[in-house]
């Protein structure tokens, strides 16, 4: 990762509850003053729900939640709400639907704000389908193959609720994978997350296990496996 970075947590969903200890450390490490929640893979599925959630966990560990409700992509192209984005020093992409996600953000503003702001050493969280997005390759929800990513990192496809996937379901998602490509899975509550200085972190209560060609590999591997934009 080029200096100047910020932090990125891939979290395998159940966000905001008891057992997130990473969220802490997240905090801590990035300096923030509040947390800028975007609800919007839950834009079906009452976004307004996410935010409350969120602020009511963060209020716990002191911090304020300012939500930002582009839930649609005309949203992800209004130039305020990209504006907030890029002065964030910590964004938390909720989970929901990956693909209404991706379809909001891509070729927006307010995605090349994220960018932006992580650039310039803001702390992206993304749990579930927030996470799902941030890679590229993404694993489609709908068979478990892959589909482009927005590719914040590249080179590396992200399996959240990984302890609910059958053994055959995970076998035929890295039989699709390309021959540069790692697949990680992160069980709930839990998260890989890349620091600034280039290491990789597994944090929570479950478990993340990593694989590169279908094989198991070690986590410190992805120091050399995947790609940041």
């Amino acid at each position: 990762m080029r200096d100047g970075h910020g932090a990125l947590a891939l979290v395998g969903g159940a966000e905001w509850r008891e057992g997130c200890s990473f969220d802490k450390v997240l905090i801590e490490r990035s300096g923030a003053e509040d947390v800028l929640v975007l609800p919007t893979a839950a834009a079906y599925e009452n976004p307004e729900r996410s935010v409350a959630f969120a602020t009511d966990y963060f209020a716990a560990m002191g911090l304020a939640v300012r939500p930002l409700m582009v839930l649609s992509h005309h949203d992800a192209m209004e130039e305020r709400n990209a504006a907030i984005v890029e002065k964030a020093r910590f964004i938390y992409l909720g989970g929901g639907s990956p693909l209404h996600l991706r379809s909001v953000l891509k070729d927006t503003p307010t995605w090349e704000s994220l960018v932006k702001a992580f650039d310039s050493g803001a702390t992206v969280a993304g749990s579930s389908a927030g996470g799902m997005v941030l890679t590229d390759p993404m694993v489609d929800p709908r068979g478990g193959a892959y589909t482009l990513g927005l590719g914040l990192v590249r080179n590396l496809a992200f399996v959240p609720h990984y302890s609910s996937w059958s053994h055959d379901r995970l076998k035929r998602t890295l039989m699709l994978a390309g021959p540069n490509m790692s697949t990680v899975g992160v069980d709930e509550r839990t998260a890989l997350i890349h620091w600034p200085d280039g290491t990789w972190e597994a944090m929570g209560a479950g478990k993340v296990e990593v694989y590169h060609m279908g094989k198991l590999v070690d986590l410190a591997s992805l120091s050399e496996l995947a790609v940041f934009a």
